[in-house]
């Protein structure tokens, strides 16, 4: 398991603070669509400057028809990013569309689908969809898997059973982690690390219990001694 840290603060200034915090750590870093579209390219550019060896997961969650998702997909190829995600919910041949765009390149980061957001009840969930989160994650799972992705964003009470019906290799990320019990904010489905662990996932997501932190690397240390 390996931890992602969300980069969500509210100017590209505190957000490379922190990284200057923490940049001694083997960790990924979360590039999320607010930080994205506020700071672009540039923002990268300036994590890789601070440590090299930092691993890029850019959370934009691509969602659109079919040619403009792989034209998104083509361009981020272009910006050095680790790992990159899109919407389940854009359907398989959005998704296999991608994934054959991508097929001509030598190297490609790690595609992820995600499939119900971890801000969603099961009430809200079944308002918009018509089914349940478990069922339904199940479902985006498999049509992701079938298209060629590497994997899929979830929340720990899905990523078990996502392993059972792809295969171990498949890969989960959750976001929605509280390390430590703290509060769950917007969220509905979080979890701790042990149950993240016990559920088999590959990266977690940690934001506020590390970037509210006084002293950021110590949360983050503590978190790593977890995994």
């Amino acid at each position: 398991m390996e931890l992602c840290v969300a980069l969500d603060l509210s100017t590209q200034e505190e957000n490379l603070a922190l990284i200057e915090k923490i940049k001694e750590h083997d960790v990924w870093l979360k590039v999320g669509l607010r930080t994205y579209i506020r700071d672009g390219e540039d923002f990268l550019k300036a994590i890789k400057q601070i440590n090299p060896d930092f691993k890029i997961f850019l959370d934009l969650k691509l969602y659109d028809i079919p040619n403009t998702m792989a034209d998104s997909a083509e361009s981020i190829m272009g910006l050095g990013v680790d790992m990159f995600n899109v919407h389940a919910s854009a359907g398989k041949r959005a998704m296999q569309t991608v994934m054959e765009r991508l097929s001509s390149y030598k190297s490609r980061p790690i595609v992820l689908a995600v499939t119900a957001l971890t801000s969603f009840s099961e009430d809200e969930f079944q308002d918009v969809y018509e089914k349940g989160i478990a069922d339904k994650a199940d479902q985006f799972s498999k049509d992701a898997m079938d298209s060629g992705l590497d994997g899929v964003v979830c929340s720990a009470y899905e990523s078990a059973s996502v392993k059972d019906i792809t295969s171990k290799e498949f890969m989960t990320l959750t976001p929605g982690i509280r390390p430590f019990g703290e509060d769950a904010g917007d969220q509905k489905r979080v979890a701790d690390v042990a149950f993240a662990k016990e559920a088999r996932v590959d990266f977690i997501v940690v934001g506020r219990p590390i970037y509210q932190s006084k002293n950021p690397a110590d949360v983050v240390q503590r978190i790593l001694e977890q995994l």
